[in-house]
């Protein structure tokens, strides 16, 4: 088997990006034959000039290639190659496929993955409709892919783990850094059912420019991306842009006409990528079968309620109300509205945000 070593060391000659990177391997056959090359056969290829040929040819490995990898293999992580059989082959047919990823978990190479993308400010309104989602898509065996950012992207994790499904995050800083740091215990959950991902080497931190970098894989991995709460400079554009660029599917989740949080999903709906209103609306864009057979797909139960109980959830909807406001249009007393919302929230119907706002869940049916 071909050394781990010798990948992580051409990763790391100055000069060498993804395409040229595999563009030698193709070449030579294994990073190893590439350090071994003469400068005349480096010259042939395209994209090395003397220069680099001299750099490559009298190249000396920096120590930290091999403290990186004692690192990884220390902390039971593994990295797997371009020429692993268990590489993403979605991610294999993008532009600049990373030549080495990181792995904290078990990513499955032919999983079909769905990318959940948008604000690290979300409101209470883009965490419900993501958790939503992304359950909805892992009850239907899609794996859900993510950044792991605050918002939408940690939104997106937790409802597909709450559904008993698979996700993926895909990190802008190394495995060594956990980022945000709040985020912890999420990092290991996913690694218990998906994997944590990353290109960049264990301990590198998460500086700024890293994250338009790995947006690429974000979008790589996925057969289409959702975008749920943009702004107009959001970094959810920028992967929406390059799920387009890598010819896969993209997405957009309808906000508030009145939200600046949502301009960014509204001006790609307007530029024409298919509205989102639940998970069918991807599938049947998509135009694939569900990942799972139907025997294993978690039932949704209907749930029994009383007449005060189906009140109230007629009066709720996406957008948070305020208990206040909800005591009024129901003509109840302000005690037994709360005891109503109470008993709708231990049905997993009602959602109750600071500030005594509640919202519908509308990944269930009665």
């Amino acid at each position: 088997m071909e050394s781990i070593s010798h990948w992580l060391a051409l990763k790391s000659v100055p000069g060498i990006g993804n395409r040229l990177f595999l563009q030698l391997v193709k070449e030579f056959g294994t990073p190893e034959k590439v350090f071994t090359a003469s400068a005349g056969e480096l010259l042939k290829v395209e994209g090395v000039n003397n220069h680099l040929s001299s750099v490559i040819h009298n190249y000396k490995v920096p120590a930290q290639v091999e403290e990186d990898l004692n690192l990884v293999k220390k902390s039971g992580f593994k990295i797997i190659t371009f020429s692993d059989p268990d590489y993403p082959s979605l991610l294999r047919h993008i532009h600049d496929p990373p030549p080495v990823l990181y792995i904290y978990g078990k990513l499955r190479p032919d999983s079909l993955n769905i990318a959940i993308v948008g604000s690290r400010n979300a409101t209470s309104y883009g965490r419900t409709v993501t958790e939503r989602l992304s359950g909805d898509l892992a009850r239907r065996g899609f794996t859900v892919v993510s950044g792991m950012a605050q918002g939408i992207d940690s939104a997106a994790h937790i409802g597909a783990l709450s559904a008993g499904g698979e996700t993926i995050a895909v990190l802008g800083c190394g495995l060594g850094t956990i980022y945000p740091a709040q985020n912890k215990g999420l990092f290991h959950r996913i690694a218990q059912s998906g994997a944590v991902i990353s290109e960049f080497p264990f301990l590198t931190p998460p500086e700024a420019h890293n994250f338009p970098i790995r947006n690429r894989i974000i979008s790589g991995l996925s057969l289409g991306t959702v975008v749920v709460e943009a702004t107009n400079k959001s970094g959810s554009l920028i992967t929406a842009r390059l799920a387009a660029e890598q010819g896969r599917e993209v997405f957009a989740v309808p906000g508030s006409v009145t939200s600046f949080k949502s301009m960014g999903t509204h001006r790609l709906i307007k530029e024409g990528v298919k509205l989102v209103e639940n998970v069918n609306d991807i599938i049947e864009e998509l135009n694939i079968q569900q990942a799972m057979p139907p025997a294993l797909h978690e039932e949704v139960q209907h749930i029994l309620l009383s007449a005060d109980e189906e009140k109230i959830l007629n009066e709720l909807g996406p957008y948070p109300i305020h208990i206040d406001k909800l005591v009024r249009q129901v003509s109840f007393s302000a005690g037994k509205v709360s005891s109503l919302l109470l008993q709708l929230e231990l049905k997993g119907l009602v959602t109750q945000s600071p500030g005594k706002l509640f919202t519908r869940v509308e990944s269930k049916s009665i």
